[in-house]
């Protein structure tokens, strides 16, 4: 029961912003368009024909925002949250002797943490 007036709800809300947005473009379309370049105002469902058009053209029909979020993971990152803090720090210092890792002018941290390297070996 909890489901279908879940399912309900959303697709209610749904519409109501499907609704609103026509009403918007439509709106501005009316506001804007005429007065900028002459063209004749357009009604609701004008409006909502737009609005189609431009996700067609420019948004495509996927599965919304949220599906974009998850189907791009970030292979770095979960690499780096499955290395213990050891790993971690050695990944660190191959990357900043690496040449994808500096800048043509290294920071000051930079120096500084190649001094402490260089001291920690003398001392070991």
């Amino acid at each position: 029961m909890k489901v279908h007036f879940f399912k309900f709800t959303h697709v209610l809300l749904g519409l109501a912003v499907v609704a609103g947005l026509g009403v918007i473009v439509m709106w501005l379309w009316n506001w804007l368009m005429p007065a900028v370049t002459g063209w004749a105002s357009i009604d609701f469902w004008q409006a909502l024909g737009l609005l189609a058009l431009v996700r067609i053209l420019f948004g495509g029909f996927g599965k919304g925002c949220m599906h974009r979020l998850h189907r791009h993971r970030n292979p770095i990152r979960e690499k780096w949250m499955k290395m213990t803090p050891e790993e971690q720090k050695d990944f660190i210092r191959k990357r900043r002797h690496s040449t994808f890792g500096r800048h043509c002018f290294p920071c000051e941290g930079d120096f500084e943490a190649d001094e402490r390297e260089k001291e920690d070996r003398g001392n070991g």
